[in-house]
């Protein structure tokens, strides 16, 4: 599948720049492009997209501990390497445990109790599509209904975004990260 390549009709035009953080001049990036295929779908798929990104309630920290692990676990190099090279570092994620997202298992030295459970409840999202009781109950410690909810649906969210990636073979961004060798 190819995606939506310059000149941009109008619509277009407006859709990618909807998709873009305001001020950031570089070209849409791929994954946007190739969501826009389906322009009325890409419309109606901004505002969730948008609001588990910008306005969520998780912390920024623990948000991308999620999208790291779930992207990584679905093999969705792409997305992990645009969250590696960005929102991930600027949540305060250092390039070690970025990598470790992909190379280690959940109880892996690594990752503090924290981070671990989060680890652990992307885990057994992806595996299950359930959180296992003794994890929901350690969630339910630190977060609040409204937060849970949100932590289900980034999971999901960026499992979806991983199999279009992944069924697509998107190509990387060139300034993407790599997944560690």
């Amino acid at each position: 599948m190819s995606p939506v390549t310059p000149p941009y009709d109008d619509d277009t035009q407006r859709l990618l720049a909807k998709w873009m953080p305001p001020g950031v001049e570089m070209e849409p990036l791929l994954l946007f492009r190739i969501l826009a295929v389906h322009r009325q779908l890409a419309s109606r798929m901004h505002p969730m997209a948008s609001g588990l990104l910008n306005h969520g309630t998780l912390p920024p920290h623990d948000r991308e501990v999620l999208i790291s692990r779930t992207t990584a676990r679905a093999g969705a190099e792409y997305e992990w390497g645009v969250h590696a090279a960005g929102p991930g570092l600027e949540a305060g994620l250092d390039q070690h445990l970025l990598e470790a997202f992909v190379t280690q298992p959940a109880d892996a030295a690594i990752f503090d109790a924290h981070v671990r459970l989060l680890v652990t409840a992307a885990d057994e999202l992806h595996d299950d599509a359930t959180l296992s009781a003794g994890t929901w109950r350690e969630l339910q410690e630190i977060y609040d209904d409204a937060q849970l909810v949100e932590l289900m649906l980034l999971t999901g969210w960026y499992r979806t975004l991983s199999t279009v990636i992944t069924s697509v073979a998107l190509p990387l961004e060139s300034w993407g990260a790599r997944f560690p060798r």
